[in-house]
């Protein structure tokens, strides 16, 4: 490569091609062919012009590679993008672009910075951009982060579009605000801003969950007049109404809907069916579900694996061990993996009917073949261990499952299932618990989890090791607790030192 080519050039010449999107690639590709080290400026060129042909899922790989493989911080290809910006020749979609593509790779602070630096330098920034950071906000659930940014776009005079009542109204459900996300529907109604099938489904979703199906129905069926006739129920509309009505076990309104929903041409599908089967088979009628399994198939839909989990899981629960043994069986011939959840109901399906020794052996075999990350399978078998009052076998599988490294699993999965966030009050928790099933290593090991995820240790954490360690532990270890509590700043209490002390005053009398 001759050393007159400079980056510049190559960035003069992308730019010539502006009208020929071809040539400009062909070019860009051929000379990194040949050893060219493209950079910020050339890379930004061809970005520019990926962007203004609406190539966006190129424009967004290439943003990505900067960012993700060559390690460019957000604001330096912003910075990159404002030097190859060329006015009428580009397009300010480059920097909606951007803003994407942080969210896609997960650098939200990143996302947040470009959007501001966007602002301090005068360029306006799209609702498209807002709508995908407020978006990306709501799938990480950061819903106090999503409302802050929220009144910050509000606040600059951005005029919401569908997509931002969506959002709203997704996360006002999210929060169980049923009512305020119904006022927001009825507001984008005045504003004349047609609700389109998602914002309806949400709306009834969160009617559903609040056990109003009676406004549900309401909903679809004034659907065509509250959207100006461009909005028809889908299978994700009438889907909710069955789960719904499957959840208070009214099974034939659910089948009414089903048939209304096949009237106007809807199709059923696997989530359908894997509602109304879940259904039957919560009312105790298996048969009426393993007719739903057959009728499926015979539409040339193949049972998944939620359906699969859903038979097995009421089958043990009847006490049907062949009957679920079968269908586990047919479901690996059909290749359908299991999964955590299948796990999970065959070990909670063996202990209920007393086949510990087969539990115990699916979970060796769980652990061996590291067939799954989730702890919950191994914390089934360790709470119906507890329940028989054999503590030193459930003693024994949490210490295995430490050294496995799934107690961190337990916490998270747990607390995930309840819909809480990790906090020191349930890390305190399962440090005692660890304590008193004698794993004092380990209830240390989680407490330096607990601050590696932000947790700092309280005086209740260190007095919770202390107590413990002062009666199973060497007095050295207890000292190193009290030493390194202090160190941290938490201050020890008159039962952290009553702890540390006691033990001792024990040892003096016993050798007097």
């Amino acid at each position: 490569m001759s050393p007159s080519i400079t980056n510049s050039l190559v960035s003069r010449v992308v730019h010539e091609f502006q009208n020929s999107l071809q040539l400009a690639l062909e070019f860009y590709n051929w000379i990194g062919e040949k050893n060219f080290s493209h950079s910020l400026e050339s890379c930004c060129a061809i970005i520019q012009l990926l962007v203004k042909s609406r190539r966006f899922d190129d424009a967004l790989a290439l943003m990505g590679n900067l960012m993700c493989v060559r390690g460019v911080a957000p604001l330096d290809v912003l910075e990159g993008l404002f030097n190859s910006y060329e006015g009428d020749d580009s397009s300010v979609a480059v920097f909606d672009a951007l803003v994407r593509a942080c969210t896609q790779l997960g650098a939200t602070d990143g996302a947040y910075e470009v959007i501001k630096k966007l602002r301090m330098e005068g360029y306006w920034i799209t609702i498209h951009a807002w709508n995908n950071f407020l978006g990306h906000l709501l799938k990480l659930n950061e819903i106090d982060r999503f409302w802050k940014v929220y009144k910050e776009m509000i606040s600059y005079g951005y005029s919401e579009n569908v997509y931002t009542f969506n959002l709203v109204v997704y996360a006002l459900c999210k929060e169980c605000r049923f009512l305020e996300a119904i006022s927001v529907f009825y507001r984008m109604l005045k504003n004349e801003i047609w609700p389109n099938v998602v914002t309806f489904n949400m709306i009834i979703d969160g009617a559903c969950k609040m056990g109003d199906l009676e406004l549900a129905l309401k909903l679809v069926r004034k659907m065509g007049v509250m959207s100006g006739a461009c909005v028809s129920p889908n299978s994700v509309t009438y889907n909710c109404i069955i789960n719904g009505f499957c959840k208070i076990g009214n099974i034939a309104l659910a089948e009414e809907v089903r048939n209304e929903m096949t009237k106007v041409g809807v199709e059923s599908n696997e989530r359908t069916y894997g509602t109304l089967i879940n259904g039957y088979s919560r009312g105790g009628s298996l048969e009426e579900a393993f007719k739903l399994c057959n009728e499926m198939v015979e539409r040339g839909l193949n049972p998944n694996i939620v359906v699969y989990n859903t038979v097995i899981h009421w089958l043990y629960k009847v006490g049907d061990m062949e009957g679920a043994s079968l269908l586990l069986s047919d479901m690996i011939d059909k290749r359908i993996c299991p999964d955590q959840f299948t796990y999970s109901i065959l070990m909670k399906g063996l202990c209920r009917n007393g086949y510990t020794t087969e539990a115990l052996k699916l979970n060796n075999q769980i652990i061996e073949k590291n067939l799954i990350e989730d702890a919950f399978p191994h914390n089934i078998l360790i709470n119906h261990m507890c329940r028989s009052e054999n503590l030193a076998g459930a003693k024994q599988l949490l210490g295995s499952m430490f050294v496995h490294g799934l107690i961190p699993d337990i916490v998270t999965y747990e607390m995930r299932k309840v819909g809480i966030s990790e906090n020191r009050v349930t890390y305190n928790t399962l440090i005692n618990f660890l304590c008193k099933f004698g794993c004092f290593q380990q209830a240390k090991d989680l407490m330096k989890m607990m601050a590696r995820c932000g947790i700092v240790p309280d005086s209740i954490t260190y007095t919770t090791l202390v107590t413990h360690f002062s009666k199973n532990c060497n007095p050295e270890e207890v000292i190193e607790l009290h030493d390194e509590m202090v160190l941290k700043g938490v201050i020890p209490d008159r039962q952290t030192y009553r702890a540390i002390v006691s033990p001792l005053l024990q040892e003096d009398n016993v050798e007097t």
